[in-house]
Order: C-alpha cells, then sequence, then structure tokens
C-alpha cells in the first residue's frame, strides 16, 4: 500500500478511458500550482501499517495518467475551496485474482482493509 506524497499538474496517457477518450498531454489545470503536496501524514500511516505487518512505503509519483489526475483535482479543488481539509491518494495493489500470472504486486483484501483502517486513523489523529 503506497500514500502518495505528490500530484503534479501534468497528464500524459496512452491508453484511451472507457468511453474510447484519450488524454491529451499538458496541464491538468492552467491556473493551477505546479504540483500540491499531500496534507496527510504519510509517514506515520506508513509506520502504522508496518508495524502490523502490512507492506507499505511512500510512493514519491502517482504517474501521469488517472491517479495522479484525480490526486491532483482533490488537491486542486482543497486549495481554493476547503483550504482546511487534508486530502490525499493511496494506492493498494491488485487482489491476487486481478495480478497477471503473479507478476504484479497483490494483496488481500483483507489486508487492504486491515491497512487503510490504520492509515484512517492515524490521518484523523493528525
Amino acid at each position: 500500500i503506497t500514500p502518495e506524497r505528490i500530484a503534479i499538474n501534468f497528464q500524459a496517457g496512452s491508453t484511451p478511458d472507457n468511453s474510447g477518450k484519450g488524454t491529451k498531454e499538458g496541464e491538468i489545470e492552467a491556473d493551477g500550482a505546479d504540483g500540491y503536496f499531500t496534507q496527510l501524514p504519510i509517514k506515520k500511516m506508513v509506520t502504522a501499517m508496518r508495524k502490523i505487518g502490512i507492506p507499505a512505503e511512500i510512493s514519491n509519483s502517482a504517474g501521469t495518467y488517472v491517479c495522479n489526475h484525480l490526486f491532483y483535482e482533490v488537491q486542486y479543488m482543497r486549495a481554493r475551496e476547503f483550504p482546511n481539509l487534508k486530502a490525499g491518494f493511496i494506492h493498494i495493489p491488485f487482489l491476487p485474482s486481478q495480478a497477471k500470472n503473479g507478476r504484479r504486486p497483490s494483496m488481500n483484501l483483507s489486508d487492504m482493509v486491515e491497512g487503510l483502517t490504520a492509515s484512517i486513523k492515524v490521518a484523523v489523529a493528525g
């Protein structure tokens, strides 16, 4: 499980979405910051997950496609409309049944729930 550190104001993706539309390469928001750091205590979140045996590490890149786009838009809105709120993005691995031939990181659903629950408790506590 990997909490993201930063969302960047850039998108690029060659895979079309479900409606067949592609992503243009470039800025996500013309008037947005170059990047937004998470407000979540990601170091403490990772420590809490590891303490209960859940593999976790901080990620410094959400990529340039859907995950980063979503994280960036949430941060963009938070900065403008809800500056006192905390926001972030956490990548979770595939379920074992989704991992192609075991070549992709995967985790049982119960472990994901346990890890995310520990993360949320830490985030709420501050």
